[in-house]
């Protein structure tokens, strides 16, 4: 007797289950890292809609880098929908105020403030944003060069000369505190 026939969807079903469910906890750190806390689970959501249309041909190699890479091109399509539309007549916002105040703070940037000193979050803070972003992802979220890489749609060699001057930047900038607090010198 033959075993019981398995259909496509349960295909499909076993597929995302094993390729892509083990990755969820990683594609939600690079999404805060990508686009912030607020927008990361509409991000998650949209590439694991687009994972799972596709997972049937996927060949199982890398899901990692399949769906990071899944998940860049959506973060990017998503900022595209996003673009500010241009005004036609500028004369009706003459007398217009622009609003001004700040963000209220993401739940990461409330998590670094808690818990990292505030030399350290300011030095991080002071990246600009594309060596900031490979160094959360390759520090902080634990991504391989190469997983950085394919989040961030750059070559490996790119993720290696942003981290280092990343890394860089912030012990220059954390030095002299910490040659107050130990009343060391420059080494």
């Amino acid at each position: 007797m033959d075993p019981p026939e398995i259909g496509a969807p349960e295909m499909q079903a076993q597929a995302f289950r094993r390729y892509v469910e083990p990755e969820i906890e990683v594609l939600l750190r690079v999404a805060r890292t990508l686009c912030g806390s607020a927008d990361a689970d509409d991000l998650v959501q949209e590439t694991l809609v687009r994972a799972w249309r596709s997972v049937d041909r996927f060949d199982g190699r890398y899901p990692r880098a399949w769906l990071l890479t899944i998940l860049r091109n959506t973060n990017m399509n998503m900022h595209r929908r996003r673009r500010p539309q241009g005004v036609e007549d500028v004369a009706t916002y003459i007398d217009a105020r622009p609003a001004f105040g700040i963000d209220p703070p993401s739940t990461e940037d409330q998590v670094m403030a808690a818990f990292l000193p505030d030399d350290l979050e300011d030095a991080v803070q002071g990246l600009d944003t594309k060596f900031r972003n490979v160094l959360l992802l390759v520090d902080v979220d634990q991504l391989t060069y190469a997983e950085a890489a394919d989040a961030l749609g750059v070559p490996v060699g790119t993720v290696m000369s942003r981290l280092s001057r990343a890394r860089d930047r912030v012990r220059r900038h954390l030095r002299p505190n910490f040659d107050a607090a130990t009343g060391g010198s420059k080494r």
